[in-house]
């Protein structure tokens, strides 16, 4: 008789977010401005049982919400990290630091320009997933990741209140 044993994968996951691109995806893919990623739900899609060790949320600019910000902190012990220009250099940099430190990085962007840094952490042992929207994803990064995980619309919801409180802004303003 044959016994089988339960098989436990212990990784290290970091997830690093290229904030632009994966919000142009989103809107792009709604046609929606308000639209956002549901990390609630998505994060733990993404680990499937493994252990996150950082989760850093890269943006251009200095307008990141603090609200964001926020949760990401007190749910998944992330961070958000202000870019001066685009999120590639520094989310770039902050990958080959961590490649000795975890099992496998989840970068959650579509833009082939991650293409050489997803070979370079291959071939320094690292396990390296992409988690994007299916229409913005360049196919030269899906054919060199370990794993693609489809962001899709289960991962996001819109805002509704947001127009509202726009149109009253804009009315008030009008009014004055």
């Amino acid at each position: 008789m044959e016994e089988y044993v339960d098989v436990v994968i212990g990784q290290k996951v970091a997830i690093l977010v290229d904030g632009n691109n994966i919000e142009k995806s989103i809107h792009s893919a709604t046609k929606n401005q308000n639209t956002m990623l549901n990390f609630d739900t998505l994060i733990p899609k993404l680990l499937d049982n493994r252990q996150l060790n950082r989760m850093i949320y890269f943006r251009e600019g200095v307008a990141i919400s603090s609200k964001l910000a926020e949760r990401l902190h007190q749910n998944f012990h992330g961070s958000v990290a202000p870019c001066h220009k685009s999120a590639d250099i520094p989310l770039s940099i902050k990958a080959t630091q961590l490649a000795a430190k975890v099992d496998t990085i989840i970068i959650m962007s579509g833009d082939s320009d991650y293409v050489e840094l997803v070979r370079h952490l291959k071939g320094a042992g690292v396990r390296v997933e992409i988690a994007a929207v299916p229409a913005t994803t360049a196919q030269i990064l899906r054919d060199e990741c370990d794993y693609y995980h489809e962001i899709t619309e289960e991962d996001w919801f819109t805002y509704h209140n947001a127009q509202k409180k726009q149109k009253k802004k804009a009315y008030k303003k009008k009014k004055a």
